[in-house]
């Protein structure tokens, strides 16, 4: 029974990350979070489907190298924003309004 709610889990995490993504786009620093949210669950659901057959564990490691790399560049630009803009609203960043 729990070989089957641990990937559902990890699933609906990732659909979970999705819908934020989708819905709200107000905030840079939303978009970043639903973003992390979404590797997450596509984390668990690399490690789950993998740990079953007890190889590509260094994948696991790679991947998270990469999701924190993704992580820290997109604060560092949600930093640069908030000081150059002075907020991080996702309608402030628009270059070329009517």
């Amino acid at each position: 029974m729990s070989m089957l709610i641990l990937p559902m889990g990890a699933f609906m995490v990732t659909l979970m990350g999705m819908w934020c993504f989708v819905s709200q786009r107000k905030h840079l620093l939303m978009v970043l979070l639903s973003l992390e949210l979404i590797v997450l669950g596509l984390f668990l659901l690399l490690f789950l489907s993998l740990s079953e057959s007890y190889s590509e564990i260094s994948f696991n490691l790679l991947f998270l190298t990469f999701c924190v790399c993704e992580g820290s560049l997109g604060l560092s630009i949600l930093v640069s924003i908030a000081r150059s803009h002075g907020n991080d609203y996702m309608d402030s960043l628009v270059v070329l309004r009517c």
